[in-house]
């Protein structure tokens, strides 16, 4: 048997902390603009719409879709740091665009769209670290070394948002460096620090990350990253078929949770704006701190979810994780009889609808109505008329929309990290860098249909017809993990070398 050495073990984790810090900012180039692209769109473009809404946050994960299974392909058979770091400048260069967007005449929506979907494609990456931290950890150091993974990007999900919420101190009209032609406001200064997150990456990748390989049971051996060639420990512990009926359940099931949540996010800052009446800057400001508090939730789930796996299985885990969305959908639907306020704008009325001034900041506890003073942008708020449904669908009280939120953030995590580990065990020894670039093309698939669902549907039907549509697709989704429940075990307990 080949035995560890101190020093390679030190090296192994060192590499993997580098792994952590990577999702951890794959996730903050996602997050960090989320509250904020849709109040940014309507102010750089008129032109666009709710619907170009989903589309905008679809093309970050149609570019993620795309090269995932090609950074994945790349890092099986070459050093992964070649497509980590190509990936992540790639990241670096799309911010930049993001935070030009304003300068083209015309058609600056569709240069948002490509700067969206550049992010996304150098987030493929995410294929890459899952790979190599399943194949650096142990079958006994999987569950905590995902756990740990998911947690890193759930701490970028969190920070991605306050991060948001401490640039819209700067606002909405910012500085202007006029030599350079860059506008640093609330919209732009995130992305800009994403991008200077990114070089911090890159440089780390070069001086500390390192290629490690273990088997199930920890013992190291030569990676094929730099050899071609595997050590005959990984020669007999590879004998065997990858169950490929168990593979494509937990496709499906990651598909369904990141749908789910993908529809959670992107409907998060319209729905408040037509249930609450809140401005622009509010939505930003107000979803950033619940989405910060979701987050702050969801990391101390991962955490639990490290100890309690090991007593009740990571089946059973995931079972009670889509339980508890399915729950947190369902509280989410409209019931009651207060509508929501409307707004009039587009028909002549004697009502006047609430208007405040976009030049002032909000107060931190509660919102005031305010008239604006002479001179000043006026932003029409509440329910558009455009929307017919508004005029006839009871409103969502702001106690269901916290309380599906917590329920969503405790359930989400508990799918995700199980989803990653239950795949990467099934995989077992086999070079898994395709096999996770298709979980992850699936899991980019559900963000794309996700927002885009949600936008045509919640736009034309309303919240009532969207979460009962998700329901139903969490509740099939239950099904499919009960018909496949026995066959989601680790490779090596299926060939009997070692004990579940």
């Amino acid at each position: 048997d080949v035995v560890e050495t101190q020093d390679h073990y030190k090296s192994r984790w060192r590499s993997i902390w580098i792994m952590y810090l990577t999702m951890f900012l794959s996730s903050v180039g996602f997050s960090i603009v989320i509250m904020s692209v849709w109040p940014y769109l309507q102010k750089i473009d008129p032109t666009a719409d709710a619907s170009f809404l989903g589309w905008i946050i679809a093309s970050y994960s149609i570019g993620q879709m795309v090269a995932s299974p090609l950074f994945g392909l790349w890092s099986n058979y070459r050093p992964r740091r070649e497509p980590l770091v190509v990936s992540t400048a790639i990241s670096v260069a799309a911010n930049c665009l993001y935070a030009y967007v304003h300068i083209p005449h015309s058609h600056k929506k569709y240069y948002m769209l490509t700067a969206r979907a550049l992010v996304g494609f150098g987030a493929g990456n995410v294929a890459v670290v899952r790979s190599y931290i399943a194949g650096a950890t142990s079958l006994t150091e999987r569950t905590s070394a995902m756990a740990n993974t998911s947690a890193c990007q759930a701490i970028g999900f969190i920070l991605g948002p306050v991060f948001q919420t401490c640039f819209t101190l700067i606002g909405e009209e910012g500085i202007t460096w006029k030599l350079i032609r860059l506008q640093l406001n609330m919209y732009t200064a995130p992305v800009l620090f994403g991008a200077l997150l990114g070089v911090i990456n890159i440089i780390l990748i070069f001086a500390i990350f390192r290629e490690h390989q273990v088997d199930d049971l920890g013992r190291p051996f030569k990676s094929i990253n730099f050899e071609g060639e595997e050590s005959a420990v990984l020669d007999r512990d590879a004998e065997g078929t990858i169950d490929h009926v168990a593979v494509v359940a937990i496709n499906v099931l990651f598909f369904v949770i990141l749908f789910v949540f993908a529809v959670f996010e992107t409907i998060a800052t319209p729905l408040t704006m037509d249930m609450y009446s809140w401005t622009r800057k509010e939505a930003v400001f107000y979803n950033g701190i619940i989405l910060s508090a979701v987050g702050v939730e969801s990391v101390i789930v991962f955490m639990v979810v490290k100890t309690l796996a090991k007593k009740t299985g990571e089946r059973a885990i995931l079972h009670g994780g889509l339980l508890i969305v399915l729950v947190g959908f369902f509280i989410l639907l409209p019931w009651g009889k207060t509508l929501p306020n409307i707004q009039w704008q587009e028909i002549k009325n004697n009502s006047i609808p609430r208007t405040v001034s976009t030049e002032m900041l909000m107060p931190f506890w509660g919102l005031q109505e305010m008239r604006p003073p002479s001179n000043h942008t006026v932003e029409p708020v509440g329910c558009p008329v455009s929307q017919s449904w508004c005029l006839n669908t009871p409103m969502i009280y702001l106690a269901q929309y916290i309380s599906s939120d917590i329920l969503i953030g405790l359930g989400y995590p508990v799918c995700n990290v199980m989803s990653y580990t239950l795949y990467s065990k099934i995989l077992g020894p086999k070079p898994q860098g395709v096999y996770m670039g298709w979980l992850t093309a699936s899991g980019s698939g559900a963000r794309i249909l996700g927002p885009v669902f949600v936008s045509q549907i919640y736009t034309h039907l309303g919240p009532r017809w969207a979460f009962s549509l998700i329901c139903a697709i969490v509740v099939v989704s239950l099904l499919l993990l009960e018909i496949v429940y026995k066959r989601l075990i680790a490779f090596s307990v299926r060939y009997g070398r070692m004990q579940e």
